[in-house]
């Protein structure tokens, strides 16, 4: 089903929700979605005055690895969501909070067991980026700081699916822009001030993880004290609640695998060719992460409707959230464009002092001009498909995509260089888009019949 289509079927479903109101909805959700990659983009910045390449490799190493895991665990949010917003379309308090409950205790074990597994976590992943002996120092010094966040942040994953989940997006931006003040504050006191180098941006970064989700945690409690109720083991253990959480967790954990894995072998790549190109491709991929969050912010007030939609079944929401995505979707990546075209280096100064790396960095831009409006409709379908607790349709395209990736890797690195690093990922944004758009027939009919 094409934009073209999607659009003859919901011109009768106008008045379900405004633009007004659609954007009422988005704007507090990409604040929040944004403040999310700007822990890294304050790292990447503060670093990046040091003076010292080394320093931003590892910074830009140890960031990839700790993507990767919190990544891999990504469906803690983005499953609540999608649950949380079906159980409150359906009026059924009850399920409501064991969205809420079933996952953290998810979040806590794993966080435990990155804890607990710190050093072989660590040493196998410098081991499969590769980069030189100073860099991976670096990055082993921020890693084994900051991973002791690790089930704060996976609790926070939770937390803020479910306040997404339920539309109170506003003390999801609260928690998640105090927790951004207090690093950008930290940071500056430990590394400009104290002079305390990676180490200082890591300890940052952890005090600032904890100290939110603690404080977001006694927020929530506070404000849903009528809610909260101690489970029964029956309820919590429920067999087709349970499948049906495990197997759209499992697709999402596929999924992810696939990002994580595209990620991976993107940064592997650059690493490869030296310390100016990891740093280049560092800071292009932070502004990349804020790109997409800005979408995400949309897709998350998309996923809200369509979760709503089918826990009340009603097609009219449905079909006009697929309308709003599109059309605020287009919008934003031309904006995002047209903003990299008059603004890239301006954009490349906010990160780095260092010449050498904003003249490698200037090199690459262009292909920051082309992902918003390639990669846009992927980011913004998955949103959809998150409402609907449909991830397995979001898995198959995100394989197919890393199929195409690894193809042009193999034939357009050895005669692009890092430029073809860079089109294998634009070629992959665009699969995203195009795959899963063939997906969306299937996911009205099951609503619609």
């Amino acid at each position: 089903m094409n934009l073209a289509s999607v659009r003859q079927m919901v011109h009768r479903y106008s008045h379900t929700c405004t633009h007004r109101e659609y954007f009422i909805l988005a704007f507090p959700l990409i604040l929040s979605g944004v403040s999310t990659p700007l822990l890294g983009v304050v790292d990447t910045a503060v670093v990046g005055r040091i003076q010292d390449p080394t320093a931003l490799g590892g910074v830009a190493i140890a960031a990839v690895i700790f993507n990767t895991m919190y990544w891999l665990l990504g469906f803690l949010r983005v499953t609540t969501s999608g649950f949380t917003s079906q159980a409150d379309g359906a009026k059924n308090e009850e399920g409501i909070m064991l969205a809420l409950y079933r996952p953290m205790i998810i979040a806590i074990l794993m966080g435990l067991i990155f804890i607990l597994f710190q050093k072989p976590i660590i040493h196998l992943s410098l081991l499969l980026m590769g980069g030189n002996a100073s860099t991976n120092a670096l990055a082993e010094t921020y890693f084994l700081i900051r991973i002791w966040g690790a089930p704060f942040i996976l609790l926070s994953y939770v937390t803020i699916g479910w306040l997404v989940g339920l539309g109170k997006v506003k003390m999801s931006l609260f928690l998640q822009i105090g927790m951004n003040l207090l690093n950008i504050v930290l940071d500056i006191v430990f590394v400009l001030g104290l002079h305390m180098g990676v180490a200082g941006v890591a300890y940052a970064t952890l005090i600032a993880e904890v100290s939110s989700v603690l404080v977001g945690m006694f927020i929530i409690y506070h404000t849903n004290k009528s809610r909260f109720f101690i489970p029964s083991y029956a309820a919590l253990i429920k067999k087709d609640t349970l499948v049906q959480m495990f197997l759209v967790n499992r697709d999402h954990f596929l999924r992810t695998l696939c990002l994580v894995t595209m990620t991976g072998i993107f940064t592997s790549k650059g690493a490869s060719m030296g310390e100016l190109t990891l740093a280049a491709n560092a800071i292009l991929l932070q502004v990349q992460y804020v790109m997409a969050y800005l979408f995400g912010g949309f897709a998350n007030a998309s996923s809200i409707l369509v979760g709503r939609a089918f826990g009340g079944k009603n097609s009219s929401l449905y079909f006009r959230a697929l309308s709003l995505s599109a059309t605020w979707g287009f919008a934003t990546a031309i904006l995002l464009s047209l903003l990299t075209f008059l603004f890239g280096d301006f954009i490349v100064s906010l990160f780095t002092t260092i010449h050498e790396v904003k003249n490698t960095t200037h090199g690459f831009l262009f292909w920051m001009f082309l992902f918003p409006l390639v990669g846009f409709w992927g980011l913004q379908l998955e949103g959809i498909f998150s409402g609907a607790t449909d991830a397995k349709s979001v898995r198959n395209s995100i394989f197919i995509a890393l199929l195409v990736f690894l193809a042009a890797i193999v034939f357009l690195v050895p005669v692009f260089g890092n430029h073809g690093v860079w089109l294998a990922f634009i070629l992959f944004s665009l699969s995203r888009s195009v795959f899963l758009s063939l997906y969306v027939k299937k996911l009205t009919n099951r609503l619609v019949g």
